[in-house]
């Protein structure tokens, strides 16, 4: 029997958070407390930011209304067409950072948009967290305007832009915001929303966790042990290494269960950082996913695809957060490294959900979160946990207070799998399978990590396991804080007998990143050799791009490592970039001669040998590579 999330959904208006003057109507709203902006569509799903802000204030008893993807060049009538709320306008970019949804690598723009109708492009602008802010401050300059999402939230201090290449201030500078709430939003976003209620004005609210705002100067404090002082914008913008040691205090304290207020100044204004609220509870959580949910796109795009819902709308996310600390990766910055796990009962009730759907045939597509198998895991001991500041819990070796008991995931698995309806589960979503092979000590647990990999692979593989080894260069894989590649080649091993055993013919894809900071031309060379050696023709392959808030991002930008003040090697232009990147693409005939020239150029002949054993020509001497030198051009000493 199929429950309200069919057809008939997209008939009932109390269903939806409103979209328009018209929708508002139709529930008798005569005002609204708050709207929010969203660059993306409007999918009310529990993996869209804005519906889960939307319905949680809802849920509190407010009247929300959301205005997805609104047109901001024109004569702004999306921005009045509801007039002012009661408390707040919210604001989001949405579930990607625009720039990377709207650029590649090498800074080409993309042609489409998963987050819109039909992945057509063009529909929200560059920063839109700067250009809808600036607009609703015009037309509305004593409305409260609250930025939050992946985009504000990983500019709350100074950060490195990519895409401008050059050092931005806090984006509380850039866009005409009050306050950024960062991180997971739901708690903060309530309790802003009941003091504003209660009559406080948003500039007197300087201490609400997970928020920053910009304050006079004269309003910083001295350094304790609750308050640490970066160096200013201003100084960053003149010294590279004050930006990459900022960037360490920033990671650690957003790393931390109970971390310190982070000030930094610019010119005459400092932008304070409240700490993050400890990790949410299973409550919490299960709140949070259990709201009422249509899980469907809104009745306004009718019989227009979504490519972002369709990759998601048969999944299932089972916590948030991630402790893997990878160097190029946002998700702690954002979610923070300490695990908020569902219920199993909460899970199930979202299960059903998805059996109930008109279009599911049996098979859920992902069983999983920011890494699939972190679900219920943690320090044995918490007390320790309260105390450290280790970005990860696994780099460079897993830390000896974690439990990776896969147990209760397991147990997961097979309740969902037990459901009527559900022929399969899938695990979509990564797996850090030196998370699942490591040896605790503990007989119990190691067995059951051991049944886990192999109930992974017979039972919860669509037909490829997708895994993220990132490099073959242990040193490189070092400054990735990712486990050396002899973790891959024992995972293989486990992969290949289980399927030769089981009678699979599964395929186990890596993915790989070139021009990551440290890696040279030459690395990526022997990648291609390694690889080769495994007969593997790569396809989930990336070029390195430098996002706000990641380590990879600070080393790249500023030369340095920020914890260890290492001069790096990074490769920076085009030419660096796509001599890395080919090698990827070995076996392709396109590629093959400018390989060959590369190898000639490293003085690497083996190489040749090994990746085209049929050539016979010179080995070619010249200048060396880019790869091959000792600094990269934007890195050379002052």
């Amino acid at each position: 029997m199929k429950n309200h999330m069919t057809t008939n959904t997209y008939r009932d208006p109390s269903l939806w958070l409103p979209t328009s003057a018209k929708e508002g109507e139709a529930l008798g709203w005569d005002y609204l407390d708050v709207i929010i902006f969203s660059g993306d569509a409007y999918v009310d799903h529990p993996s869209f930011g804005a519906a889960v802000i939307g319905r949680t204030l809802q849920a509190h008893g407010l009247k929300v209304a959301i205005v997805p993807q609104p047109n901001w060049r024109d004569d702004l009538r999306d921005f009045k067409k509801l007039g002012a709320p009661r408390l707040f306008f919210g604001v989001s970019a949405g579930a990607m950072d625009s720039m990377v949804n709207h650029y590649t690598a090498a800074r080409r723009r993309r042609s489409d948009d998963a987050y819109t109708p039909g992945g057509r492009h063009g529909m929200r602008p560059d920063y839109p967290t700067i250009v809808y802010s600036e607009i609703l401050k015009r037309l509305y300059p004593d409305v409260p305007v609250i930025a939050g999402g992946i985009e504000a939230s990983l500019r709350r201090v100074s950060h490195y832009d990519y895409w401008q290449d050059r050092l931005r201030p806090s984006i509380l500078l850039d866009a005409h915001v009050d306050m950024v709430i960062y991180g997971m939003g739901e708690i903060p976003i309530v309790t802003l929303a009941d003091r504003l209620a209660a009559g406080e004005k948003i500039s007197d609210i300087n201490d609400l966790p997970q928020s920053a705002i910009l304050l006079p100067a004269s309003e910083m404090p001295d350094a304790d042990s609750n308050n640490i002082i970066l160096s200013s914008y201003e100084e960053c913008r003149r010294d590279k290494k004050k930006q990459s040691l900022n960037f360490k205090h920033v990671e650690q304290q957003s790393n931390r269960m109970h971390g310190a207020v982070i000030w930094q100044q610019h010119g005459n204004q400092v932008v304070k950082i409240n700490p993050l609220l400890p990790p949410m509870t299973t409550e919490q959580i299960d709140a949070s996913f259990d709201l009422p949910y249509t899980r469907l796109p809104h009745p306004r795009y009718k019989g227009k695809t979504i490519p972002a819902w369709e990759m998601i709308k048969h999944s299932i996310n089972l916590h948030r957060g991630c402790f893997g600390g990878c160097a190029f990766c946002t998700i702690s910055a954002h979610q923070g490294k300490f695990i908020a796990s569902r219920s199993k009962e909460s899970v199930l009730r979202e299960a059903r959900q998805v059996i109930a759907m008109d279009d599911f045939k049996g098979y859920i597509s992902d069983l999983g979160g920011p890494s699939a198998n972190m679900y219920k895991m943690g320090g044995k001991d918490l007390s320790i946990c309260s105390k450290c500041m280790r970005p990860s819990c696994l780099h460079p070796l897993p830390c000896k207070n974690l439990d990776n008991n896969h147990g209760p995931l397991l147990d997961l698995y097979h309740a969902v799998d037990s459901l009527p309806g559900v022929k399969k589960s899938f695990i979509g979503s990564g797996v850090r399978y030196d998370l699942s092979m490591h040896v605790s000590g503990d007989a119990r647990i190691d067995s059951i990590n051991r049944r886990y990999n192999e109930e992974l692979i017979t039972d919860h593989v669509s037909g490829r396991l997708k895994v993220a080894p990132e490099h073959t260069c242990d040193r490189v894989l070092d400054v990735m804080r990712k486990p050396s590649f002899s973790r891959f080649y024992d995972f293989k091993k486990i992969f290949d007998r289980v399927n030769r055993t089981s009678g699979l013919r599964q395929q186990l894809i890596p993915y790989f990143i070139s021009s990551h900071p440290g890696c040279r031309e030459v690395d990526m060379a022997e990648l291609a050799v390694e690889t080769k050696d495994l007969n593997m023709h790569l396809e989930q392959v990336q070029d390195f791009t430098p996002t706000p808030m990641t380590v990879s991002t600070e080393i790249y930008y500023t030369g340095y490592h920020p914890y260890t003040g290492e001069r790096m090697f990074c490769a920076v232009s085009p030419e660096e970039k796509l001599a890395q990147r080919r090698y990827f693409f070995w076996y392709d005939k396109t590629y093959r001669d400018d390989i060959i020239r590369g190898l000639n150029r490293l003085h690497r002949p083996d190489l040749i040998q090994r990746l085209y054993p049929a050539y016979r020509g010179p080995v070619v001497s010249g200048k060396h590579s880019p790869g091959s030198r000792p600094t990269a051009s934007r890195h050379k000493k002052r």
